[in-house]
């Protein structure tokens, strides 16, 4: 138990040791590893010097014993101590094998007899003695010149070893009278491999430095690639992005530059039926023309521009897509899609536009009933009570009037609370909101949904309610009619306004187009024309009796081809 606990507690304290930062990490194991491979690498570099200074020393010692071998005065030392005269410390042999050891710069350059008996060393009180260490066999048995390594009098050597032969024997003349060993120290061969390792250990140390400057750029770069992130946080980020995608309504689909698929959420994959064909691991790598078709994908792929807010349908159901591209370093390296159900935006639509109707009938209401309350209140002050009590029966009879010629015309309540509440609106412009008497809108197909009749009438009333007020016409008179006759609904709203001159005609229908300077313009007559060209329908600007414009909006009650058409037109077609 003690020990595991001390196990644990090491553990510990070289996980504190590790850096937590990302770059530091990296330093530490890019350096790590260039330390060991320069470290592996210089060792076996040095190794390879140690190998061939050894073996060159050898040789060095091989050669000179083979030369000191066939000189004449080693061979008439080696018969004098066969004759039997014994070894001499001075004498000529001793001469030799000294003046080649100091020009060898070796240890010792020995010469012995067949038996081993000196006739040289170093030390001169030795010879005459017996040769240590061995390995003198070869010479003496075989004839032969090597190399070997032994301890010797002087301790361990690597010695070079040839065999001395009588040329003047003619009976014998291979016949060994003795043999030469020269010797170097291995203490002194280490001294000699260590002093040439030395250099390329510097070269190393630098290699070892570069490496290291090498692993702080790799790390700094690779840390400003990722945006400065921790692994931590990156993994964070990545959760975090896919918990968002999955919950969004709106469907993300995400391609690269070949257009194969690389993200879908869960409402993509819903509302385009890819949960059919796979999960999104076996989606993710195809081509995205073979799962869902996308058009205006490759497009924005092929043309690196983005497309906003188009119209396009699948399986019946008509989606609004906008497409961005990617990019990188000025390249498209992809495209990200997002798809709305455009039944849902009708709905967010319709909603906003009733709480706005609602809103500006409570306001012109409360308005009007306000400047009526203080008229009444005063015409009763000044004792003018019949006054007061026909100007209460005037606003009632007015406003019955037009609640009744609603009820029998337009028995769709949106449209008739939409209609009363543009009347308030008007009487609070001062302007004379008229309807038609003939109006009728009894006669509304299946197909042409009353929230979008609300949007087309509504703002064309709101067009033309700005427009009378903007005029000079005196008084400020706005018309509406209504007709359902015939094989087409008719819808006509005119005004006493300054008119659209015939060169904007068609221009007053784009999306920002308006005649008015603040924001917040140029959207109104653009709606009525994307609910028209959704039912089929057609709109066109004329001159009005009253003096202003007259728009005439004609929905067909029946072409449901056409209807069909324009559901699955682009809204770069619409102009």
């Amino acid at each position: 138990m003690k020990g595991a606990l001390v196990a644990q507690s090491l553990a510990d304290r070289a996980r504190a040791l590790v850096p937590r930062s990302l770059q530091a990490q990296m330093i530490l194991l890019l350096g790590l590893l260039v330390l060991v491979q320069i470290g592996i690498s210089g060792i076996i570099f040095g190794s390879l010097v140690a190998e061939i200074l050894e073996d060159q020393i050898g040789r060095r010692a091989l050669v000179v014993a083979e030369a000191v071998a066939r000189n004449p005065v080693v061979v008439q030392g080696l018969r004098d101590l066969e004759s039997g005269r014994p070894p001499q410390p001075d004498g000529p042999v001793q001469a030799l094998a000294e003046q080649v050891r100091r020009a060898a710069d070796g240890e010792y350059v020995v010469v012995c007899n067949a038996e081993g008996i000196r006739l040289s060393h170093p030390d001169s009180w030795k010879i005459g003695q017996h040769f240590v260490g061995g390995d003198e066999g070869p010479a003496v048995a075989e004839g032969r010149s090597y190399v070997s390594s032994a301890v010797g009098t002087l301790g361990p050597s690597l010695r070079g070893f040839a065999p001395v032969r009588d040329p003047d024997d003619p009976d014998h003349p291979d016949r060994v009278l003795g043999f030469v060993s020269v010797g170097y120290l291995l203490s002194d061969v280490d001294r000699i491999i260590v002093r040439h390792q030395l250099q390329p250990r510097v070269f190393i140390f630098m290699m070892a430095l570069v490496g290291l400057l090498g692993a702080v750029i790799i790390a700094g770069r690779f840390k400003k690639a990722i945006l400065g992130l921790e692994p931590r946080e990156i993994a964070s980020l990545f959760q975090e992005r896919g918990a968002i995608l999955e919950t969004m309504r709106e469907g993300v689909l995400a391609v690269d530059a070949g257009g194969n698929l690389r993200l879908a959420n869960a409402a993509a994959r819903r509302d385009l039926g890819l949960d059919r064909l796979g999960p999104e691991s076996e989606l993710v790598g195809r081509p995205v023309a073979d799962l869902v078709a996308v058009p205006v994908l490759q497009q924005v792929l092929r043309d690196g521009q983005p497309v906003l807010d188009r119209e396009v349908e699948r399986g019946g159901v008509a989606f609004i897509v906008s497409v961005n591209p990617v990019r990188h370093q000025g390249e498209v390296v992809g495209a990200v899609a997002s798809f709305r159900r455009k039944d849902e935006l009708d709905r967010l639509a319709r909603e906003l536009s009733r709480v706005r109707d609602y809103s500006d009938l409570l306001r012109a209401q409360a308005h009007e009933h306000s400047n009526q309350l203080h008229t009444v209140a005063g015409l009763i002050q000044i004792g003018a009570a019949d006054e007061a009590l026909d100007l209460i029966l005037n606003e009632t009879a007015d406003y019955q009037e037009l609640v009744s010629l609603l009820n029998s015309a337009v028995p769709h309540t949106l449209l008739s609370g939409l209609i009363i509440g543009k009347a308030n609106r008007a009487s609070e412009l001062k302007v004379q909101l008229e309807v038609d008497e003939g109006s009728s809108l009894r006669d509304v197909p299946a197909h042409v949904a009353p929230e979008r009749l609300v949007t087309i009438l509504g703002n064309l009333v709101d067009n033309a309610l700005e427009a009378a007020v903007a005029g000079e016409r005196q008084p400020r008179r706005v018309r509406l009619s209504m007709t359902d006759l015939g094989h087409d609904l008719i819808l006509e709203v005119e005004d006493s306004g300054p008119g659209v001159p015939a060169e904007r005609a068609a221009a007053i229908f784009e999306r920002g187009v308006s005649s008015k300077s603040s924001a917040g313009h140029g959207v109104g007559l653009h709606l009525v024309r994307e609910n028209l060209n959704a039912l089929g329908g057609d709109i066109t600007v004329g001159e009005s009796e009253l003096g202003g414009a007259l728009f005439t909006a004609i929905i067909p009650k029946g072409d449901m081809t056409r209807v069909e058409e324009n559901l699955q037109k682009p809204e770069a077609d619409h102009g």
